[in-house]
C-alpha cells in the first residue's frame, strides 16, 4: 500500500510509484497496464494524477526465475530481405517473436540467435534486434535490426509512423465501403484483462482499409496499420461488425470458425515499406499469403464461380 504524502504536489501515478518503490518507470508502467495498481478496488491508469492523501495498492508478481537465451537451429528463419542494417523476416503463424515470462524458449529470437549474427541490444537482452512484433497467430513480415544504430533508426521511424505496414485479412460479412478508415481508441477490455477493446479512455488507434476481393459471406481486405496497438486490426474490425476469420479471441460463431478449411487466424503482414537506416533509400518487402491461407481463398473463389449471382469479385 502506497500513500501520497500530505503536503506533496500532485503527480502522475507511474512516476509516484516508481519514486516510492525504486522500480524502473517502464516496469511500473507495465504493471499498471496489467491492472496491478488499484485505488478503491479500481485499476489506475499510468497518467492518472494522484492528489495528496491518495492511497493506492500495487501488486508485484513473483520474480521469474533466471533464464538464458539459447540459440535454436531447429526454428526456421525465412529471410525475404537482408542488408548490413537489418533483416526482414517472414514469420509463420504459431511462432512467438521474443521470450517473455513463462515462454523463454521456442521463439523467433531463439532461431535468430542460431544464425550467429549480432543484433541490436537497446530493446533489452530478451529482444535482440526486435523493434516491433506480430501476434503469435499472425504471419508475415517483421523487421530485425543488426546493430544498435539500425535499431534506434527503425524504432524512431515506427514512432514517427514512417514505416508503412500493410496486412491482408479475411473478414466476416460484406464490408460496404470499398475504402475506409477506422479511428477508435483501444485499451484493455474492462471485463477481461486478457483482451483489448474499443474504450473511451484507450490509446488513439487508426486503421485504414481497402476491399481487395468479395465472396459470399466474406471480404478480403488490405489494411494499413497507421498506429500499432496490441491486437489493433482484430479489435477494430470486430468493432465495426466484421471480425477476422478464424479469430478465437474476438470472433464468435461463424467468424470464429471461418470458411471451410481455415485452421488459423486469417491475418497476414503482407508488405513493409521503410527507409534504410544507412542510405536513406526506400526498402519495400512483400510476403505472399502462406499456402494454408491461399488455399482457403481458392476454395472461396471456386464456390463463388458456382454462384455467379453472389457478391464475389475483385474490387
Amino acid at each position: 500500500m502506497l500513500v501520497v504524502p500530505e503536503g506533496s504536489s500532485r503527480q502522475r501515478a507511474d512516476r509516484f510509484v516508481a519514486d516510492m518503490t525504486g522500480l524502473s518507470r517502464s516496469f511500473v508502467q507495465r504493471l499498471i497496464a496489467d491492472g496491478r495498481l488499484v485505488h478503491d478496488g479500481a485499476p489506475v491508469k499510468a497518467n492518472t494524477v494522484l492528489a495528496p492523501g491518495t492511497t493506492v495498492e500495487l501488486e508485484i508478481p513473483p520474480a521469474e526465475p533466471a533464464y538464458h537465451l539459447t540459440p535454436d537451429p531447429t526454428i526456421a528463419v525465412r529471410t525475404v530481405y537482408e542488408d548490413g542494417d537489418l533483416l526482414v523476416i517472414d514469420k509463420p503463424a504459431g511462432l512467438v517473436v521474443h521470450p517473455a515470462p513463462g515462454h523463454w524458449q521456442g521463439t523467433l529470437v531463439n532461431g535468430l540467435l542460431a544464425r550467429g549474427d549480432d543484433f541490436g541490444g537497446i530493446a533489452g537482452v530478451q529482444r535482440p534486434g526486435i523493434v516491433h512484433r506480430l501476434d503469435r497467430d499472425t504471419s508475415g513480415l517483421l523487421m530485425v535490426a543488426r546493430h544498435d544504430a539500425s535499431q534506434a533508426s527503425l524504432m524512431a521511424q515506427l514512432k514517427a509512423r514512417r514505416v508503412k505496414k500493410t496486412y491482408l485479412a479475411l473478414v466476416q460479412g460484406q464490408v460496404a465501403a470499398a475504402v475506409g478508415r477506422i479511428e477508435a481508441p483501444i485499451g484493455r477490455d474492462p471485463r477481461d484483462r486478457q483482451r483489448y477493446a474499443v474504450t473511451a479512455d484507450g490509446r488513439a488507434a487508426t486503421t485504414g482499409y481497402r476491399v481487395r476481393e468479395r465472396f459470399p459471406g466474406w471480404t478480403l481486405l488490405e489494411l494499413d496499420l497507421v498506429t500499432g496497438r496490441t491486437h489493433q486490426i482484430r479489435v477494430h474490425l470486430d468493432a465495426i461488425g466484421h471480425p477476422v476469420a478464424g479469430d478465437r479471441v474476438y470472433g464468435t460463431g461463424t467468424s470464429r470458425r471461418g470458411p471451410e478449411g481455415l485452421e488459423r487466424l486469417f491475418l497476414h503482414a503482407w508488405r513493409l515499406e521503410l527507409t534504410s537506416p544507412s542510405s536513406g533509400r526506400l526498402i519495400r518487402a512483400e510476403a505472399p499469403l502462406p499456402p494454408e491461407l491461399g488455399s482457403v481463398l481458392e476454395q472461396l473463389r471456386l464456390e463463388a464461380s458456382d454462384h455467379p449471382g453472389g457478391p464475389a469479385g475483385r474490387a
